[in-house]
């Protein structure tokens, strides 16, 4: 009987862990909106601009995308010689309103892009690491599943030899409530094994399809795609730069705002 207390009551405390509830406080959306630059609305965009040493960078905001930023770059090279291109030499400076360094505890203001092929890389890694988890969650849930079903047949087989009906009474609820938890536990483990490998299915068609390939740009060609940049609402302004060829830095200004009316 106390095994089976015990049972129970790490079957409680997990299901009560899954089951806090979410947070009251408003959803804040971030919003990228170009000051520096020629900027043009295109396509429903702003679109701004800048250049150095005939490397020329093209960035609207696309999206806030979980934990990153997304901005839709095209980088067209129209110099003589061909130009190795990688997103993650992407940097952004946090600003705060003055436009100066913005100071975070314990962090610097600089944060790098990310770099596509180590994320998707990563996002594999996470993938076997939860279908591992589900695996041994199913271990466990036939462990205590077992447990219970030996408590309930010694339960059930000392009836004869105990009268008192109470006890026995509260012995049946008290297994009832340890079989139902093991199911209730199953489906919560099983649930978040679904949320979870949808965000990695998602989170590597992100890196595979959708984000700005490392590639080497031929003379009067270019590559598109997006770039992610980390989210940080405290910021004001993001400066996002990219090195040219002599070093020089290619800079555009974004001033970030907080809605809580979801973009379109």
């Amino acid at each position: 009987m106390t095994r089976l207390v015990y049972l129970s009551r790490r079957l409680l405390l997990v299901s009560g862990i899954t089951g806090l509830l979410v947070s009251c406080t408003p959803a804040q959306y971030v919003q990228l909106h170009p000051v520096s630059g020629p900027i043009a609305p295109v396509d429903g965009r702003l679109v701004t601009k800048a250049s150095a040493d005939s490397l020329e960078v093209v960035a609207s905001f696309e999206r806030e995308d979980m934990e990153y930023l997304a901005l839709d770059i095209e980088l067209k090279n129209r110099t003589a010689t061909t130009i190795e291109i990688n997103p993650a030499d992407f940097q952004v400076e946090l600003l705060n309103a003055d436009r100066q360094p913005l100071t975070l505890p314990g962090t610097t203001n600089i944060r790098q892009a990310a770099d596509p092929g180590y994320e998707a890389g990563r996002t594999e890694f996470n993938i076997k690491k939860e279908e591992k988890r589900l695996k041994t969650a199913k271990i466990l849930n036939t462990v205590l599943l077992v447990a219970v079903v030996a408590s309930d047949i010694a339960s059930t087989s000392s009836r004869s030899t105990n009268r008192d009906y109470k006890s026995w009474a509260n012995n049946r609820v008290s297994h009832d409530v340890a079989y139902n938890l093991i199911q209730a536990k199953r489906v919560i483990d099983h649930g978040v094994f679904v949320d979870r490998m949808q965000r990695y299915q998602f989170e590597g068609y992100r890196w595979r399809e959708l984000a700005l390939k490392r590639s080497l740009v031929h003379p009067g060609e270019s590559v598109r795609g997006f770039v992610y940049l980390p989210k940080v609402k405290e910021a004001a302004f993001l400066n996002l730069s990219y090195p040219s060829t002599s070093g020089t830095s290619i800079q555009l200004l974004f001033e970030q705002t907080l809605t809580k009316a979801r973009p379109k």
